[in-house]
């Protein structure tokens, strides 16, 4: 069994009163006064996120970004310094081995963000495939990573002196008290936010600072079980549930982050095919009609027929129901607005068939 990891700021989190849960691997903060207080904060004020777990690694040397440009499915050449792009990283066979942020640092310098779990995957099969001159190195504990989420998330930022102006997914390398910091654009919740990322060593130096910032602006620290729901509201996928190896990304709903018009990219080919033929299960939202708190894992039935599976499921508290995502059979037609049923532990729940996201996206 492997051992457990830590964050560099878990003796923080043990001072602010938070509970504790493994989470790919790492003993990560789940929450600190409840999940649906942090959740509400963060839509209706600024939340703090201390996700540090989530893996670094960087690709160096002359051609880096046309290498990763030609690994990764979405198109790096549309992008340049100072900015990040969401991306995948896939099998040949269209499976996804991750999902991922590419910082472009320079034509010779790509700076990676993939999932905690995934990381050394990632790394491996970037290696692998390397030309001769890159080096590619798993960077975990090289950064810490703290979303600052939610309408006041500009406010908290900038009282630190620190970089706000730039557009989403842009990204600047600045200084906070003598620790360098990148802050970027983006974030997981569906809200304006910013994620920084400060020497893993030094975090606490700007994680002490956040906290007073987020407390002066009403707002409250939160852990993975609101960041949770913040992005199943969103529609948002999370490796191993809504994107895995036998889950392609135009059945996660993620073709837009394919460059389909690049020469090559993992997985070109099965993918361009199942574009063409179309996906045979596609991901849809269903929001239940009455009571009952939905999980992931959970058959969905039309009738008596069953049509897919729940792949994330949990209670809304901005729309105080029960939600869930999940990948239906398109063999199957079910219009969105239509009713179907899910079986909750031997009790079907009736639901809603609807487009993700459940709200409105409000990152720009």
């Amino acid at each position: 069994m492997s051992e457990i990891l830590h964050g560099p700021l878990e003796d923080r989190h043990r001072e602010l009163g938070a509970s504790f849960a493994e989470f790919s691997g790492w003993l990560m903060p789940v929450s600190y006064q409840g999940t649906v207080g942090e959740h509400i904060a963060t839509r209706t004020a600024v939340g703090l996120f201390d996700v540090s777990h989530l893996g670094k690694a960087s690709v160096r040397g002359r051609g880096a970004a046309e290498y990763v440009n030609s690994a990764l499915t979405n198109d790096l050449s549309k992008i340049g310094p100072g900015k990040a792009q969401y991306t995948l990283c896939c099998t040949e066979s269209g499976g996804v081995i991750d999902d991922l942020i590419a910082y472009y640092v320079s034509d010779d310098d790509i700076f990676l963000v993939p999932n905690a779990a995934n990381t050394a995957a990632v790394v491996a099969a970037l290696q692998k495939n390397a030309p001769d001159g890159l080096t590619i190195t798993d960077e975990h504990r090289s950064r810490a990573v703290l979303a600052v989420q939610g309408p006041k998330s500009a406010d908290v930022v900038g009282s630190l002196g620190l970089p706000t102006d730039m557009d989403y997914m842009g990204y600047a390398d600045a200084e906070f008290r003598g620790v360098e910091v990148r802050v970027c654009r983006t974030g997981y919740t569906g809200e304006h936010g910013y994620e920084l990322l400060p020497a893993w060593d030094e975090a606490a130096t700007v994680f002490d600072a956040l906290v007073d910032a987020v407390s002066a602006a009403g707002g409250q620290l939160a852990g993975l079980g609101a960041r949770d729901t913040l992005r199943t509201e969103m529609g948002y996928p999370l490796h191993g549930h809504e994107l895995s190896l036998e889950i392609s990304p135009l059945q996660a709903r993620c073709g837009w982050a394919i460059g389909w018009k690049k020469d090559s990219f993992w997985g070109r080919d099965t993918l361009l095919a199942e574009k063409e033929a179309g996906s045979k299960r596609l991901l849809r939202g269903l929001r239940a009609v009455g009571r009952g708190v939905l999980r992931s894992d959970l058959t969905v039935f039309d009738g008596d027929t069953p049509i897919g599976v729940t792949t994330s499921g949990t209670f809304s508290p901005s729309l105080k129901v029960g939600i869930a995502l999940a990948l239906l059979d398109t063999d199957h037609e079910v219009a969105d607005g239509a009713r179907v049923e899910v079986d909750v532990r031997g009790r079907r729940v009736e639901c809603e068939v609807v487009k993700p996201p459940f709200i409105e996206a409000k990152t720009r």
